[in-house]
């Protein structure tokens, strides 16, 4: 087998470069969940993988229903379609909570102020209530549930995500509102837990490979014996490649050995190209603290800097800060990039590029 390009491969495989999807929840669907407790950046995150998209066709995705927004995994907010939101909840949740542990009991959070503010949650919801975050804490105190504070009412509302109880409604202007999940999703499919770990670890290595088991962990927050147990279930649907000393699998349809055109691409935080245990690949190790929470540039699939916007009421301005000085194809390539985010929000750029 000829030598594969990493970057190459996970540029085509997550949408990035190539044949973009139609629609918001093909996007989710293909990566298996998007990242989105940023929720303005993740919209980006989806328009980037889709044909001529806008944040309002993105934002409508998301009130009519068609993508989800909940707690899922690592813990911190996903993106998910209706269809996979209750398999893919009932394998990871017990993990979250697991992980959650400590800060329930911190909180005084036990089973039994759960329980209460389940009933709670449930009573004032049905019917297609929608109800933002500080009119449920205001329920939750006139029945007597304690929700004191912002962490105590976060894990509260959290823990009722992971159970299946509750999950996004659509925005009252620009506050988010909560649901009942079985309201929003009545029929969404469930899953044997064997069948659930098989397809997410599908899912993870077809649109986020050539990865490793250790990214799959990292992405996912399963254990490693999750994570071989699922790849041993569909390791004949994949392809094994050793590099570096690590063993990294991905879809056989993977393209030729090349190096990617000097496109480039702004990347918001959190983005799923970042979702890698090992990010060697992508971007010198030495620019790590330059990345915590910024958006980023990608040219050429490498990490080149990262990027910041101002909104004004007429334009809005990107900013971008270089690691290293760009050639003018890349400097044009990154004016472009520019110009398809401005084309999303509906909005002319103005350019400062470093």
């Amino acid at each position: 087998m000829e030598p594969f390009n990493i970057v190459l491969q996970r540029l085509l495989n997550q949408r990035l470069a190539g044949k973009a999807l139609e629609k918001p929840d093909e996007v989710v669907r293909w990566l298996g969940a998007v990242q989105a407790q940023d929720y303005g950046a993740a919209k980006w995150a989806l328009g980037l993988r889709l044909d001529n998209s806008t944040d309002d066709a993105v934002e409508r995705a998301f009130t009519n229903g068609s993508i989800l927004r909940t707690h899922m995994m690592r813990p911190t907010w996903h993106f998910v379609t209706p269809a996979d939101i209750r398999w893919m909840l009932a394998l990871t949740a017990p993990r979250v909570h697991a992980l959650n542990g400590t800060m329930y009991r911190k909180l005084e959070l036990d089973s039994a102020v759960f329980s209460r503010s389940s009933a709670v949650l449930t009573a004032a919801l049905r019917g297609g209530n929608p109800l933002t975050r500080d009119e449920l804490r205001g329920v939750l105190e006139r029945a007597g549930s304690a929700a004191q504070g912002v962490e105590r009412m976060a894990y509260i509302l959290m823990h009722a995500e992971l159970d299946a109880l509750i999950c996004s409604g659509p925005r009252r202007g620009k506050q988010f509102t909560y649901m009942l999940l079985d309201e929003c999703v009545p029929q969404a499919r469930n899953l044997e837990r064997g069948e659930a770990l098989a397809e997410l670890v599908r899912r993870y290595f077809l649109s986020h490979g050539p990865a490793t088991v250790q990214d799959f962990v990292w992405w996912s927050g399963l254990t490693v014996a999750d994570a071989r147990t699922g790849l041993e279930m569909v390791k004949s649907e994949l392809v094994e490649e050793g590099f570096g000393g690590k063993t990294f699998w991905f879809s056989p349809s993977a393209p030729p050995a090349r190096d990617p055109a000097p496109e480039a691409c702004l990347l918001p935080n959190y983005d799923e190209y970042g979702s890698y245990q090992d990010r060697s690949a992508i971007f010198n190790p030495a620019n790590t603290n330059r990345l915590v929470f910024n958006h980023f540039l990608a040219v050429a699939g490498q990490i080149a800097g990262t990027w910041q916007r101002t909104l004004t009421r007429r334009s809005v301005v990107v900013e971008i800060d270089t690691f290293v000085p760009l050639g003018e194809p890349e400097r044009q390539a990154a004016a472009e990039a520019a110009e398809s985010y401005g084309a999303f929000l509906g909005l002319p750029v103005e350019l400062r590029l470093g």
